[in-house]
């Protein structure tokens, strides 16, 4: 792995000079550690920050990677990726070191989940309210302001600095712009070859992952039952009012450490039940 690492620490954390250049090949291994370094952190305190920022700007070739599966719409493309950040930070925050899965695996469903909400919601020429009107031109304005003087597409951020608005709304704002155009399902998209010709549809629709997800909600259910009351609610806790470790220990009393173990221990039961029931029907 390429040595991106200055011998300056913030907090004793590692520094990187440029986040936002490492490799995709090395990126895997830094988010490993910036998400140890995150979930040691106090959430709101400089260094929690600190390492979150980082692990942004080190995973935005994923946004980049999940961007580029939607290249028919080159002329939206700095809307897509902006949103697929949204995505990125939602996959950060919500991440859980004691899953067995990859980050990269975790994130890039958030990320293409949100880019395809942005579709969803600014795909159809709709009425806009006059205060996102509004919003609307002054954001142009800000952005245009804020190319000239960066030499670069400003963030979000950055855009509601300026405007002096949340980010939020400086969101959708971006999603307000987009609402003035439609494009029909059956639009023709030419990929150069007529044999190479598609519809919008063809890029939009996909299968319903809700039939699979029924059957897996049959399988599951009686093994969640069969758990004991203490792991349930440990299960609740985590994946329906989506606190964290720490935030669930204090509330019970027990060491995060302690959470993790007892979390782990229940899913581990229900992925054996998983896998092992379809070979007990067979």
């Amino acid at each position: 792995m390429a040595t991106y690492v200055t011998s300056g620490t913030c907090e004793d954390l590692p520094v990187l000079e440029a986040p936002h250049e490492v490799a995709p090949q090395d990126a895997r291994a830094l988010t490993k550690v910036f998400l140890r370094e995150l979930a040691e952190r106090e959430e709101g305190t400089e260094a929690y920050q600190y390492v979150r920022n980082t692990l942004i700007e080190i995973n935005m070739s994923l946004v980049r990677y999940a961007a580029g599966r939607f290249r028919a719409r080159a002329d939206e493309m700095e809307d897509i990726v902006q949103v697929g950040m949204i995505g990125l930070i939602k996959a950060i925050d919500r991440f859980d070191l004691s899953r067995e899965v990859e980050f990269a695996t975790f994130a890039v469903p958030y990320i293409v989940g949100e880019i395809k909400r942005f579709f969803r919601d600014t795909t159809w020429a709709v009425h806009v309210p006059r205060r996102l009107q509004e919003a609307r031109v002054e954001l142009a304005k800000a952005t245009d302001e804020l190319s000239s003087r960066l030499g670069r597409a400003p963030r979000v951020a950055e855009l509601a600095m300026l405007m002096g608005l949340p980010e939020e709304e400086v969101v959708e704002a971006q999603i307000a712009s987009n609402g003035y155009n439609s494009t029909s399902l059956d639009a023709a998209i030419n990929g150069g070859d007529e044999e190479d010709e598609a519809a919008l549809a063809d890029f939009i629709g996909e299968e319903d992952p809700a039939l699979e997800l029924f059957e897996d909600f049959h399988t599951l259910a009686p093994l969640v039952v069969a758990l004991d009351e203490r792991d349930r609610l440990l299960l609740h806790l985590r994946f329906v009012e989506e606190l964290t470790q720490a935030q669930i220990g204090e509330r019970l009393g027990v060491s995060q450490m302690h959470v993790s173990r007892l979390l782990a221990r229940s899913l581990n039961r229900l992925r054996e039940g998983m896998l092992g029931q379809p070979r007990a029907t067979g």
